[in-house]
């Protein structure tokens, strides 16, 4: 397999599978038809891949779910992720894995218990190796928590990674064409079967087409007319480098209270909230960021702040000086959070998309899954990720 993307100038006017959306979901589908025998065409509209959702992410994995299902689709993920380069055969992208471990703390004796019952959850499913320790073991193994810590759940092994190097590894690793700047505008329907994909670069007859758009996947859908259940909602991203008194050999570090998180990178630190009255809006390429947002983290009166679980970023307020950066993406949110991965009412037309929030951490074997069911090896009765199935709303996994 190649170490290179495998650009061309214009898309071909057919195709055995037409893959509509360069992110990280886009190319780990492209990845897998490859591998699978069907050969695509990987489509994205702007000038470059990867320059949408994915980069707008903290670049963490996880295997701490409050559900089976999900938890084994990471732990797939992971699996391959942990031998990228074997797997995909090519040693020009590395996803950059750093085993720092995830780090859930609580003030709340209420949410300490339901965390000790959710760990035990969690080692049924196999995942033996999550801990929940008392506050005063938590401060031992990670001293900058704050003393009003009662309790955390903690997994080593979880951590961070690289998802433009991922993308872009898999892009390669695929062979297919990708043709960058070159918007999808119509599908063609006929006899209840996907017969064209028109778009701004001219018209392909597809075998078999793959929506993995991200949050624009219900606006490409319904030009086959076919309604998705998924919703665009915005999250930010606050980056701060060169901030000293950040640990570098810190965990991602959760108040499991409120959703506020940090974790370490650019010898400073990301910072995230997803805010639960954040309200769903149109899939957008050019969203605003609120400053707001960056001194609702920061200021440690703000009942999100960053400093009431990990007291040295009063001290960085204080200080006054650190600089940040914000960016905005959107979460692809579907009614129980969990991604659509199969075929929609028309024939030939596919989706990969909806991971509210999990894209970067599920999609390398959630585009196996939804390859399988284009190839046929995936019986519906045996995905639990169906877009047909029956949604049961679920609290919002703040992660």
């Amino acid at each position: 397999m190649p170490d290179t993307v495998r650009y061309i100038a214009d898309p071909p006017r057919s195709a055995e599978l037409v893959v509509i959306g360069g992110g990280i979901v886009g190319a780990a589908t492209a990845f897998h038809a490859s591998r699978a025998g069907v050969r695509p065409v990987l489509l994205e509209r702007r000038t470059a891949l990867c320059t949408l959702t994915t980069p707008a992410s903290t670049g963490g994995f996880r295997l701490q779910f409050d559900n089976r299902e999900e938890l084994e689709l990471v732990r797939e993920s992971l699996d391959l992720l942990s031998n990228f380069s074997k797997v995909t055969r090519q040693t020009q992208y590395d996803p950059m894995m750093q085993r720092q471990g995830y780090l859930w703390c609580t003030t709340d004796e209420t949410r300490a218990a339901w965390q000790r019952d959710l760990v035990r959850k969690q080692h049924a499913w196999g995942q033996s190796d999550i801990e929940h320790l008392d506050g005063d073991e938590v401060r031992r193994r990670f001293p900058y928590v704050s003393p009003e810590v009662l309790a955390a759940r903690y997994r080593e092994g979880d951590g961070f990674l690289d998802p433009k190097e991922i993308t872009l590894g898999f892009a390669a690793a695929s062979g297919a064409a990708v043709v960058t700047g070159c918007g999808v505008t119509g599908l063609r329907v006929e006899g209840g079967r996907l017969t064209s994909v028109q778009t701004t670069r001219g018209e392909i007859s597809p075998g078999l087409a793959m929506i993995a758009a991200g949050p624009f996947s219900g606006e490409v859908a319904s030009l086959a007319g076919v309604g998705l259940p998924v919703q665009a909602v915005r999250q930010q991203k606050m980056t701060m480098p060169e901030v000293p008194e950040v640990p570098q050999d810190a965990p991602m570090t959760i108040d499991d209270d409120t959703g506020t998180h940090w974790r370490p990178g650019l010898r400073g630190a990301f910072l995230l909230y997803t805010d639960p009255d954040e309200p769903p809006g149109p899939p957008a390429e050019d969203l605003p960021t609120d400053h707001d947002f960056a001194l609702g983290l920061l200021d440690p009166e703000s009942p999100i702040s960053v400093a009431r679980v990990a007291p040295f970023w009063r001290k960085v307020w204080e200080r006054g000086s650190a600089n940040w950066i914000l960016q905005a993406g959107q979460y692809t949110m579907t009614p129980d959070h969990r991604p659509l991965l199969g075929p929609t009412p028309v024939e030939n037309l596919f989706v990969n998309t909806g991971y509210s929030g999990h894209g970067i951490m599920g999609s390398s074997a959630g585009s196996r899954i939804a390859v399988d069911t284009l190839t046929g090896r995936l019986s519906p009765d045996q995905n639990p990720f169906r877009p047909d199935r029956k949604f049961r709303p679920r609290e919002l996994d703040r992660l």
